[in-house]
């Protein structure tokens, strides 16, 4: 049996006191890549933001990565979200300070102290990204692809079962957002991380063409039941 990384059932997303998805199911497995599709305000973002945490689930069951999101208070958010990694769009880096400064400061945040095994953990991170090489540089002197590179890298810091990935290739040239992409798909081929990723870009969807879940008229179509039917 495949190992359920994501799992909702009868799922109600609320934004305050306003329902925007209602019925909300769908399981998504180890190593899986699923797009999230949907036009803006149709409730992509507070699905993801149901997913890591931030918005509270009070209607319905979910688990992610082993937590159950019916019992997460602010306590229990940062052990959430030490199991899964977040790819933004703006790529959110640490203008101050250099790349292996900046995943550093994530491993410390979160809870590692042996310098060895922070630096090893920074070597092998920026190798699968592709940026061995590239640790000594500031934010400001790279280009949007490696500072997307190094978002995904600091995404993989601790061997998340989970990445959640919020409009990665936004900012992108297309040839960029094609690297982009193969990394991502790469990554959950080759170590078994699961990658939702949403997306406006359906050029990028069409070249690489996967499991679809859409957000539309307050609920969420998944394109694995659209094909058992």
């Amino acid at each position: 049996m495949p190992e359920t990384v994501i799992s909702l059932k009868q799922v109600n997303i609320y934004q305050g006191q306003s329902l925007i998805l209602k019925d909300v199911n769908f399981e998504i497995n180890k190593g899986e890549f699923v797009y999230l599709v949907g036009k803006t305000g149709t409730g992509k973002s507070s699905l993801l933001k149901t997913l890591y945490g931030e918005l509270k689930l009070t209607e319905g069951q979910a688990s992610v990565v082993g937590f159950d999101l019916r019992l997460m208070d602010w306590k229990k958010v940062p052990y959430l979200r030490r199991n899964l990694g977040v790819v933004f769009q703006d790529f959110q880096l640490l203008t101050d300070r250099n790349v292996h400064e900046n995943l550093k400061f994530v491993l410390k945040a979160t809870g590692w102290k042996d310098e060895r095994l922070i630096e090893e953990k920074i070597n092998d991170v920026l190798d699968k990204v592709g940026l061995k090489s590239k640790g000594f540089k500031m934010p400001f002197e790279m280009s949007g692809g490696e500072q997307q590179r190094v978002d995904i890298a600091r995404a993989l810091l601790n061997s998340p079962k989970l990445i959640l990935a919020d409009e990665p290739t936004g900012n992108l040239d297309p040839e960029t957002s094609d690297e982009i992409m193969q990394l991502l798909i790469q990554i959950a081929k080759d170590y078994g991380t699961t990658v939702v990723m949403a997306t406006h870009d359906f050029i990028v969807i069409n070249r690489y063409p996967s499991r679809m879940l859409k957000t539309e008229g307050g609920k969420v179509v998944d394109s694995a039941s659209m094909m058992m039917a």
